[in-house]
């Protein structure tokens, strides 16, 4: 068997006095893209920063292509090969889309990441707007160019935290067609996603976190029959 991209046992995490995630068990698979499902305050996004390292206090296993990465600083976390692209962002204002991109540094020894030129295929829009501050770009340009900046430092495990949040339907789709692309690369995806018809198409499997744990588990192919369990306990 191969080793998974991402392997979490028993994952407690707090905020403060605030314990988030109680006892949280999963795993992906090397190219598999999963998709984390929950009401908000469920702990999806917890789970995200957890692995990158950027909560307070953690407990339990979380395992990186078999490296224990639970005691790792996130810059450790990082260089394993993690991308993660947060809710907010972070583009810098004051600097064009294309300096955005050539900011990053490499993460991986083995991957150098993507080429501004591979970039721009896959991101026309970004092509375009190259010399634009981020500032003067569109919440659909900026979405596009914080996934983009991952993909130049050679991650090949991808955190995304509600992409497609907020986005006009033409660039919901066109995120859609990165991942199946990212997908068909070989990459590894984990994507937190409120927008259920987003997500549904693109991801192999999907977990469903409540109170910080998960409750429930499933294949694409079980998408159908656990429609009723999905309906009760999100409301989709």
């Amino acid at each position: 068997m191969a080793v998974p991209a991402l392997e979490i046992r028993n994952l407690h995490a707090w905020y403060g006095e605030s314990h988030i995630l109680h006892d949280l068990n999963f795993s992906v698979n090397q190219g598999e893209v999963v998709t984390l499902l929950g009401r908000n305050g469920a702990g999806r996004t917890t789970t995200l920063r957890a692995i990158m390292g950027l909560t307070g206090a953690r407990k339990g296993s979380i395992k990186i292509n078999g490296t224990e990465a639970i005691g790792f600083p996130t810059h450790r976390i990082a260089h394993l090969g993690v991308g993660y692209c947060p809710e907010e962002r972070g583009i810098f204002s004051s600097l064009s889309a294309e300096e955005n991109l050539l900011l990053p540094p490499q993460v991986s020894s083995t991957d150098k990441g993507m080429s501004i030129e591979e970039i721009y295929d896959m991101f026309p829009n970004l092509k375009e707007r190259r010399n634009s501050q981020g500032t003067r770009l569109s919440g659909g340009e900026q979405q596009m160019l914080a996934v983009a900046r991952i993909l130049r430092t050679g991650a090949r495990l991808l955190l995304l935290d509600e992409i497609s949040e907020g986005l006009a339907p033409v660039i919901v789709q066109a995120l859609a067609r990165m991942i199946t692309m990212l997908k068909a690369k070989g990459y590894t995806i984990v994507m937190v996603e409120q927008n259920f018809r987003f997500a549904a198409p693109l991801a192999d499997r999907f977990y469903v976190v409540e109170h910080g744990q998960i409750v429930e588990s499933f294949a694409a192919s079980e998408l159908n029959n656990k429609m009723p369990v999905l309906n009760s306990l999100l409301g989709v």
